[in-house]
Parts: structure tokens; C-alpha cells; sequence
């Protein structure tokens, strides 16, 4: 079937992005902003997608294929939300799949492999939310993280700019780069950098 041929030519294709470097060619950002977890008349739809996290707050960790082809699986999304629900409160909310499918291609686009993110913050309650903007004012009052629509996370081995450069050529959501910090935003809104 196609999912052989697919799978060759995706395996093709990181072969040849790993040889030419992690921020390579335009034509390679562009097929990235393609979303994978609908049809498309390349194929990608059939690759199976995987992502691998560590909690740094709660130290727990999570290897797991989320998606084959266009087929978001249950049993994985649900350890995923529970993963990165707000470490604060034990909240759990849906994380929106298209923030997920954004760490697929970001961990294949930089050759990250198995590695896993090491999550900073992921879905937040509004209450915690409003605690937070309360005390600081590099949180937003609106944030996506309410919506489980943004999540902050660093690649350890890999350095803070180059996630943050291969993040933003993307052009798939919302990049903010914090060095003090020690992480990178992304979020499944409108594009935009700060």
C-alpha cells in the first residue's frame, strides 16, 4: 500500500534534511508548516507520529505514538493530557493536537530523535493562570495555556537559539523566546515572535 512508499519517502526526506543541517533549506521549512495529522496530497498523513516528554516539575516521563496517519490515539492523547496537565492544581485538559503535531515536526526538523522535551509548562487552569499574571507580567492574562494550546519547553543537548530558530521557521503558531528562563514557547495561535 501507500504507507511503505510513504514511509520510504518520509524516511527519505529526514535523511536528506539531517545531511543538509537542522535550519536547511526553505523549501524543507515550507513542507514543515504542512499539517500532518490532515490529508494531504504528499502522504504525509500516513507517517506515524511519536513525541517523548519529561515533566520537569513532576519528574514523569512519557515515550509514545500519539498518531498513525490522520488517527489521533486515545489511550496516548489521554497520557499526554495527563502528562501536561498544571502541575499546580492536578488539572487535566485536552491539549490541542495541532500544538502536538507542532513538536512532531519541530523534533524532526532539528533530527532530535527519541529526545525527549523537557516541559517547562503546559495546559494551566485560569486560576493558576491569574496567580501567575498577578506576580509577573511576562504572563499573559489571556494565555493559551488556559486552552491547552501552548506549552514551554527546552531540548537539553540542544542549544536554547537553535530550538528557538527552528521553532520560528515554522511560521506554525506563536514563538516566545526566554534565555533567563531557559525555554522556548510555542502555541498553536496566530504567528507571531517575541
Amino acid at each position: 500500500m501507500t504507507t511503505t512508499r510513504t514511509t520510504r519517502r518520509l524516511l527519505c526526506q529526514a535523511v536528506g534534511l539531517l545531511a543538509a543541517g537542522p535550519l536547511a533549506g526553505r523549501a524543507a521549512r515550507a513542507s514543515l508548516r504542512e499539517p500532518l495529522g490532515a490529508a494531504s496530497a504528499s502522504g504525509a498523513a500516513d507517517a506515524i507520529a511519536r513525541l517523548a516528554f519529561v515533566n520537569t516539575h513532576t519528574g514523569e516521563r512519557l515515550d509514545v505514538v500519539y498518531r498513525e496517519g490522520t488517527r489521533y490515539l486515545a489511550d496516548a492523547i489521554s497520557a499526554i493530557d495527563r502528562l501536561l496537565r498544571d502541575h499546580r492544581s492536578g488539572d487535566v485538559h485536552p491539549i490541542d493536537r495541532g500544538l502536538l503535531d507542532q513538536l512532531d515536526r519541530l523534533a524532526a526538523l532539528l533530527g532530535a530523535g527519541a529526545r525527549p522535551f523537557h516541559v517547562i509548562s503546559g495546559y494551566r487552569s485560569p486560576a493558576t493562570n491569574a496567580k501567575l499574571a498577578a506576580r509577573s507580567g511576562g504572563v499573559a492574562s489571556n494565555s493559551l495555556h488556559t486552552a491547552g494550546r501552548a506549552i514551554d519547553v527546552r531540548l537539553p543537548g540542544m542549544a536554547l537559539s537553535d530550538l528557538h530558530r527552528a521553532a520560528l521557521s515554522m511560521q506554525a503558531g506563536g514563538v516566545g523566546f526566554y534565555s533567563r528562563s531557559d525555554f522556548v514557547h510555542l502555541d498553536s495561535g496566530r504567528v507571531r515572535r517575541w
